[in-house]
């Protein structure tokens, strides 16, 4: 069942505290918001865009930092300060003219349970409450900001049979 799901993924989806970061908000004495991304996470993102699946980020907080990872990354669809979640999801799935089952959509709270019931291949990190485990059809064994995307993407792109092609592109090798 779920190398099936995983073949059929074409768009990731991640929210961001506590899947790209490990869930804790720092301020330091300015008042300025401070993140901690994880650099595999990074690598997975770019592997991702390498094979030819795309990437978007929606969240339920605003802040500057993750357009400023976005960009980095090179993902374009971002949807911050998102009270409803699944409406993002919606038009992402409209305008890039998506079935459910093409979607992989990685959360970790109750926030995310609309959108997790709709995509084909919901995932999640090992702190998520049960109401979101249960959902899930794989559950990291990292937590986020610590590998759990990374993870997901390896996952993926193995079974799709891209990730050795991916390393030889990444590395240069071909």
């Amino acid at each position: 069942m779920l190398e099936e799901k995983a073949k059929k993924i074409k768009w990731f989806i991640f929210d961001v505290d506590g899947v790209l970061t490990d869930g804790k908000i720092i301020y330091d004495s300015e008042g300025r918001e401070i993140k901690n991304f994880c650099v595999k996470d990074g690598i997975g993102i770019h592997m991702l865009h390498l094979s030819g699946i795309k990437t978007a980020i929606i969240t339920g907080r605003n802040s500057e930092i993750v357009n400023k990872r976005a960009v980095e990354l090179g993902i374009t669809e971002v949807f911050q300060n998102s009270s409803n979640k699944l409406q993002h999801y919606k038009y992402i799935k409209e305008k890039y003219s998506l079935q459910d089952e093409e979607i992989l959509y990685m959360g970790d709270d109750i926030v995310d349970i609309p959108v997790l019931k709709r995509v084909g291949f919901p995932a999640t990190v090992p702190s998520a409450p049960e109401e979101v485990k249960k959902l899930c059809i794989y559950i990291t064994k990292q937590e986020g900001g610590n590998g759990a995307v990374r993870e997901v993407i390896d996952l993926v792109l193995k079974i799709q049979g891209k990730y050795k092609d991916i390393i030889k592109k990444y590395c240069n090798l071909e």
